[in-house]
């Protein structure tokens, strides 16, 4: 791999590589554009096979957070780290604390967040090392979990899209598979079935199973290879991503998709123009999943929940927008979603370029040297 030609040609930034052998800590994170403001973005911890699928997957997730937050309406761009490892043998205090100090060394240029393989109470150890952090406890004046949130966004966003499939936005009688019930999925669950929806479900992990049917037991349980042949309304796809594939999507009974995981079109172009070509209705992933992306960010203002709640039920009018964009503009929703995201950011870049972070800011620095 030529690293600096993956840095390059989707128009990162910068990159930085974090390394502490005392704690075992091997990082990256990676900062794709900070037009809007500071970037933003969680830390993944898993692990990865190799460094090249690790510097990847960090460059795909950071560049998608840069659209998320363009398209929410958020003056932010878009990071993201990942951690090297197993999340369940290596984690420690030690750790995560050196990794705050990466962060801290960033000047504000990237703030952190939890992400998959990481919790609360990482963010609460790296937050002893930097003050750029988001996601910390509601006991430290943080928006703790953001799991809630980015659910009610998706079912917001799931709304926004029946409505414009249907003509009536209200779940009742709607018939939904959700495949995943971990943290995002199971808070979905709950808002389906107090709206009157039929939810099927699958997961590979038993105990969220458990979880989930202990409380709803009247809700289906399928194996999860059975969830794309499910005679459902809407795909709920909310584990990991490039679940729409072309193994997939000729089975999906669903008209609409509107999901939580991250990068559901395994390859956007092929993949969203086969959902097109079978008149499925495709939620743009970053957009509708950016309730805990909101949520966090409200940290920055100082959290307040009934501000944030009704900031992410705004994902619905924006899915809305975006369904309209692509109608009138003969485009593909993810297209469309783009488009919206690229025209915000063009527009502040004629204003101001990249943000250098507080300490530089503060000498009325506006642009990286």
């Amino acid at each position: 791999m030529l690293i600096f030609d993956e840095i390059t040609k989707k128009g990162h930034e910068q990159v930085v590589f974090c390394h502490d052998e005392a704690s075992g800590l091997r990082a990256i994170i990676a900062i794709h554009d900070t037009t809007l403001g500071p970037a933003l973005g969680g830390t993944r911890f898993y692990p990865y096979e190799d460094d090249e699928a690790a510097l990847i997957d960090v460059l795909r997730l950071s560049r998608g957070m840069t659209y998320k937050s363009a398209a929410s309406g958020l003056n932010l761009g878009g990071g993201k780290a990942v951690i090297i490892g197993n999340p369940k043998k290596l984690k420690s205090e030690q750790l995560f604390r050196a990794y705050g100090r990466f962060v801290q060394g960033l000047a504000g240029r990237y703030i952190t967040a939890e992400d998959v393989g990481t919790t609360v109470r990482d963010m609460e150890w790296v937050r002893h090392e930097t003050d750029f952090v988001t996601g910390i406890s509601r006991a430290l004046g943080g928006s703790g979990d953001p799991s809630p949130m980015t659910a009610l966004g998706v079912f917001e966003g799931m709304r926004a899209a029946l409505a414009f499939r249907t003509g009536k936005e209200s779940v009742d009688g709607v018939r939904v598979s959700v495949q995943g019930v971990g943290a995002v999925g199971r808070h979905l669950v709950d808002l389906l079935v107090h709206g009157g929806a039929q939810v099927v479900i699958c997961d590979i992990d038993q105990q969220n199973l458990k979880m989930v049917t202990t409380k709803h037991p009247e809700i289906l349980v399928v194996e999860p290879d059975d969830i794309y042949d499910a005679a459902v309304d809407v795909y709920a796809p909310c584990a990991m991503g490039a679940t729409l594939n072309p193994g997939t999507i000729g089975r999906l009974k669903a008209s609409v998709v509107a999901g939580s995981a991250n990068n559901q079109l395994a390859l956007e172009d092929r993949d969203g123009a086969a959902l097109a070509e079978r008149d499925i209705l495709y939620s743009p992933d970053y957009v509708i999943n950016a309730g805990g992306l909101i949520n966090v960010a409200n940290e920055l203002e100082g959290y307040n929940d009934v501000r944030a709640r009704q900031q992410v039920k705004g994902i619905h009018d924006i899915i809305l927008d975006i369904f309209k964009l692509a109608r009138s503009e003969g485009r593909l929703p993810y297209k469309a979603a783009n488009t919206l995201a690229l025209r915000r950011i063009e527009g502040i870049g004629r204003i101001k370029n990249h943000w250098c972070g507080v300490q530089t800011q503060k000498r009325g620095c506006d642009r990286v040297i």
